[in-house]
């Protein structure tokens, strides 16, 4: 039935696809935040610092921007199924031959695999599905983006069921298997390719929007680096090291995970909410919204550190954030153009990452060289006010070039 569907922008098929393309996005979102969970074990097995023991974590996130830049690009030339597959060879591999691995650097370097399989799962299949939707592609778009949080907020918890009785080796060793018999019969789903007509309408709309903006599409695209680097080092602090912190405190890291957990279940109800207001109002404004409401959260955690504020506070981040990711992919459809969409919101995407990793990685930095994460909460709040220059910039850029009534 798939196979055969009318591939029309829309369409019942293209419904389905989104589905059969969140259930992807969700396996493979487990590379990001496997390693969050296991980073207290690996500091204690290898005996290192913060640091020392955040470096699989940033090394998985290099290879999830390298995924999303170079399988993003795959997906314009040959469909979206190879990149699928590679995707769950990578993490296949990386997270089963990590958990053999003697040493942290070694489990650090096949932690590129677990991200690149990662990568796989996000950009890619947004550019992918964006093409089968026109009046719904914001919705469609963050749906898919939505694959990660809920990766987020289903792994760490089936991680904690698991770790106690198997240890964190035995538990990538159950993830690499699950990774592979799931992915690879999903990828021969999705071989359909869209419509030559709906790729030149989409186009020729973009390049409208482009002209009207007046922006080049390099300068668009260079603007959107920036407050995608900017902001994601600011959400990588209680992304990345909720857990740490929590035990640090004396709650243990269990409940960080179930702050963990939480942040990104809601902000699954955050990406959904800012598909449907992006589709009303558009990408820019919605960005806007979004990294106001971050940098709110971010500001809270400075004053609040009890267990019950925490978990509120966590959930207030998922609420506020969850948007603002899939908002660059909303904005690069809007006005770059449709045929380069796997190389334009994969380059995007892959600054997003690695400004989760450089966060990530500099807070483990900042904790080690303070004994505390004020600092670094402090950092990623500096970081969220440049990401929030920027997108006021490009919002009123946009405001400017919208047709003012008579």
């Amino acid at each position: 039935m798939i196979a055969n569907a009318a591939p029309r922008p829309d369409s019942s098929y293209a419904w389905l696809r989104l589905v059969l393309a969140l259930g992807i996005s969700t396996i493979a979102g487990v590379g990001m935040w496997a390693v969050v969970v296991v980073l207290p074990d690996i500091q204690s097995e290898f005996g290192v610092a913060r640091g020392a023991a955040s470096l699989p974590y940033t090394v998985m996130m290099l290879g999830f921007a390298f995924g999303t830049i170079v399988l993003g690009q795959m997906s314009d030339r040959t469909g979206i199924v190879v990149p699928i597959i590679i995707a769950g060879v990578s993490l296949g591999l990386g997270f089963g031959l990590a958990a053999l691995a003697p040493s942290l650097l070694m489990v650090s370097l096949l932690h590129f695999l677990v991200g690149m399989g990662s990568g796989a799962g996000f950009a890619p299949m947004m550019a992918d599905i964006s093409h089968w939707f026109v009046k719904r592609r914001g919705v469609a778009v963050v749906i898919i983006a939505s694959g990660n949080y809920l990766a987020g907020s289903i792994w760490p918890l089936f991680m904690n069921q698991l770790m106690p009785s198997q240890g964190w080796r035995g538990t990538y060793l159950a993830i690499a298997a699950i990774c592979v018999v799931t992915i690879l019969p999903l990828a021969f789903l999705m071989r359909r390719r869209p419509e030559k007509t709906a790729l030149d309408a989409a186009t020729q709309a973009a390049a409208a929007a482009q002209a009207d903006l007046g922006l080049s599409p390099r300068a668009l695209q260079m603007l959107l680096v920036v407050a995608g680097f900017s902001c994601c080092v600011a959400m990588s602090m209680p992304q990345v090291h909720i857990v740490a912190y929590c035990g640090d405190l004396g709650y243990g890291v269990a409940r960080g995970a179930e702050m963990l957990s939480l942040m990104l279940f809601l902000g699954i109800a955050s990406r959904i909410g800012s598909g449907f207001l992006a589709d009303r109002i558009g990408g820019a404004a919605t960005l806007l919204i979004g990294s106001i409401m971050q940098g709110v959260a971010l500001v809270l955690y400075l004053f609040f550190n009890g267990l019950a504020s925490l978990y509120i506070i966590s959930g207030i981040f998922g609420l506020f954030q969850g948007g603002i990711v899939p908002m660059y992919a909303v904005i690069c459809r809007e006005f770059l153009p449709a045929r380069e969409a796997g190389s334009r919101i994969g380059l995007v995407m892959a600054s997003t990452i690695i400004g989760m990793a450089f966060g990530g990685y500099v807070s483990g930095l900042i904790y080690d060289a303070t004994n505390s994460y004020r600092l670094a909460f402090l950092n990623g709040v500096a970081w969220n006010g440049l990401n929030l220059l920027v997108v006021a910039w490009l919002f009123m850029k946009r405001q400017k070039a919208m047709p003012q009534p008579a």
